[in-house]
């Protein structure tokens, strides 16, 4: 629905628009169009005052909404932090069975016990 060549048109719908915010509907302006209206479509001198106040609210809105887009990029961010931490945190889980010794290792403790237990009496 373009009314950017008829301002007659483009005003019936800036001034539509700007009743809805001036009672506080501003679910029902979104939903009629507020964001998606042209601000550059010409209107006739009677809905200046109106365009200008709508204008404002699509500017107010889309700060809004970027903030509000921001904010969650940032809590998921602090979020996923948080996780990464604390998985570092978490301790890996211990080994079900000892791990064997290095075959060099596993000689030279045999030979040591081998030594303790002195020589061979039988």
């Amino acid at each position: 629905m373009s009314h950017a060549g008829d301002p007659t048109a483009a005003c019936t719908r800036v001034l539509a628009l700007d009743a809805l915010l001036a009672e506080d509907r501003l679910d029902d302006a979104i939903e009629a169009g507020l964001m998606e209206l042209d601000l550059e479509a010409s209107v006739d001198a009677r809905c200046q005052d109106a365009l200008l106040r709508v204008a404002a609210m699509q500017r107010q809105l889309a700060a809004q909404w970027a903030a509000r887009v921001r904010y969650e990029a940032r809590t998921a961010r602090l979020q996923r932090r948080a996780a990464e931490r604390q998985a570092r945190r978490t301790l890996p889980p211990a080994p079900a069975s000892k791990p064997a010794l290095p075959p060099a290792v596993a000689a030279a403790l045999a030979r040591a016990k081998a030594r303790a237990a002195g020589p061979s009496r039988t």
